[in-house]
């Protein structure tokens, strides 16, 4: 029975659960989003199009020690990003509050992004029915709107160092 529920678990993790949204594919519009971030500002994809390059980058929990480890690794390349022309969002379920806290805690560069209705993570296929966090997934917008890359499958420690790799191939 253990391994049953480890099975189901996993698939749920991997897969999203029950009635997930699908994951958005490299070429397909990328889903418009509105939200609060980390600094109380309102936040939406479509005022950075034409304009610059988006990282989005759904994580699980604020201060856990994975989130924390992919969230430093991007502070301390966000020099990088702002020279290959992109801005950087983390999103995850966490209240505005908590975002303020891991912000301060970390000295983070970047806005977290408050999903607390989920709408965010259910649109770019990173929600799950059955769990409490979103799923570790990101990914790369491109000036026009266009999902240029995808990753469901992050490894926190690698992220950055991925991230930057795809953003230099892309157009400034």
């Amino acid at each position: 029975m253990k391994r049953k529920l480890s099975s189901v678990l996993g698939a749920v993790l991997v897969g999203g659960g029950v009635n997930a949204a699908e994951m958005p594919k490299v070429g397909d519009a990328a889903p418009d989003f509105t939200a609060t971030a980390s600094d109380g500002s309102t936040v939406r994809l479509k005022d950075y199009l034409g304009k610059s390059n988006v990282v989005l980058y759904f994580y699980p929990k604020d201060d856990t020690p994975g989130c924390t480890k992919e969230a430093c690794g991007v502070r301390d390349d966000y020099a990088e990003f702002a020279k290959l022309n992109a801005v950087v969002f983390g999103v995850s379920y966490d209240s505005v509050e908590s975002h303020k806290k891991f912000t301060a805690k970390y000295n983070l560069p970047f806005l977290l992004l408050a999903d607390t209705d989920r709408k965010i993570a259910e649109a770019y296929g990173a929600g799950s029915k059955l769990l409490p966090v979103a799923k570790r997934v990101t990914f790369v917008i491109d000036r026009q709107g266009k999902i240029a890359y995808v990753n469901p499958k992050v490894s926190p420690a690698a992220h950055s160092a991925e991230i930057r790799d795809v953003l230099a191939k892309l157009p400034r």
